[in-house]
């Protein structure tokens, strides 16, 4: 992880090393090579896992063919379970239960599917969350490959899930079509959600802006989730020198993916075009004094509690610098995800039990 650096005015380092004393960039490149480290160990676990998930499939496969010619039920399956425990005890995943599961991987899945898609790539119990919480097949697939690309546990993949990520990734009001290029622009805009859930704090509706932003910084593994794949803190209250003045930006970052340094402001009201003016002067400052000649223009995130997105488009389309805007919300107001009727254990113990027991 990148050493956490509060630079707020008169306070010390948390890290104990002369962080000044680092070359320019060092912070951006360090956090560069640690993704790519990562990346690196990801796919190997990817590969032992893909030779399981396919294993399963075609069990659950067996099962189905056999259930539909041979009128197989749920008793034949209890010892089919019994037989493989005895056969391989090192092995976790033969229970009745499991071995349910994965009739239901199979009837959800094409062979030609978990070769191809993220699923097949996923760990068991990451393709048991997909089933289980999601009806639609497009989504499942969304999710299954950004768990893929970014490498989310189980827990932060049910995590996304119930905080319905696909409804808020790329929600963001901003100007990026007009002020990056192409593609750049797609990807940055993507990078951004709105609303940011903040519950997570147990803060108030009527926490103000320094108390969110403790709060974020007591929380930062949790916030840094929140963000998405590729931020990387590099301070809070950051201290700009411009013409002999002082000015703190709330919170910087550097995106690995996108290869540029990101503001964050956070605004404890309801958006006003003036602050986009505000975190443009910041933007321009930053490009102008820590930007290294190979990152990409720095863009500004504007955080607040409330917009109207008619104002906010107004605002951003006469701003220079690449700015988006979104709420954040310290009380969860997104519904919990209904939950799949596919399978429970006790549905398909259901389904097979329907099927004359002739074994």
């Amino acid at each position: 992880m990148i050493d956490i650096v509060d630079n707020s005015k008169g306070a010390r380092p948390v890290s104990q090393r002369n962080v000044t004393a680092l070359p320019p960039g060092y912070a951006a490149w360090l956090a560069g090579i640690k993704a790519r480290v990562v990346a690196a160990r990801q796919q190997t676990v990817l590969a032992a896992h893909s030779e399981l998930i396919r294993l399963y499939w075609q069990i659950g496969r067996d099962i189905l063919e056999r259930q539909a010619s041979q009128g197989w039920g749920a008793k034949v399956i209890e010892r089919l379970a019994k037989d493989l425990r005895d056969a391989f005890p090192e092995m976790k995943g033969f229970s009745r239960a499991n071995l349910m599961y994965m009739r239901a991987f199979a009837e959800a899945w094409s062979e030609d599917e978990i070769v191809q898609q993220a699923v097949g790539q996923l760990p068991w119990g990451h393709n048991l969350l997909l089933l289980t919480r999601l009806k639609e097949r497009p989504l499942r697939l969304r999710y299954a490959e950004l768990a893929r690309r970014d490498g989310w546990s189980r827990t932060t993949l049910e995590l996304q899930i119930r905080n319905r990520l696909h409804e808020r990734q790329g929600q963001a009001i901003t100007n990026f079509e007009t002020r990056l290029a192409a593609p750049h622009s797609n990807l940055a805009h993507e990078a951004l959600k709105d609303p940011y859930l903040f519950d997570f704090l147990g803060l108030g509706v009527e926490a103000q802006e320094r108390e969110i932003e403790n709060a974020l910084m007591r929380h930062i593994t949790r916030f840094l989730l929140e963000l998405g794949t590729g931020f990387a803190f590099i301070g809070r209250q950051y201290r700009l020198e411009v013409a002999g003045e002082e000015f703190f930006i709330d919170l910087l970052f550097y995106h690995t993916r996108l290869k540029c340094y990101v503001v964050v402001e956070l605004k404890a009201t309801a958006f006003k075009p003036e602050h986009a003016g505000q975190l443009n002067f910041y933007l321009s400052a930053v490009d102008a004094q820590i930007k290294a000649s190979d990152d990409k223009p720095t863009i500004g995130l504007l955080l607040c509690k409330s917009q109207n997105r008619l104002v906010a488009e107004y605002a951003l389309s006469g701003i220079e610098k690449p700015i988006g805007v979104a709420e954040f919300h310290l009380v969860r107001a997104l519904p919990e995800p209904l939950l799949t009727s596919l399978p429970t254990v006790e549905i398909l113990e259901s389904e097979l039990g329907d099927v004359t027991e002739k074994q």
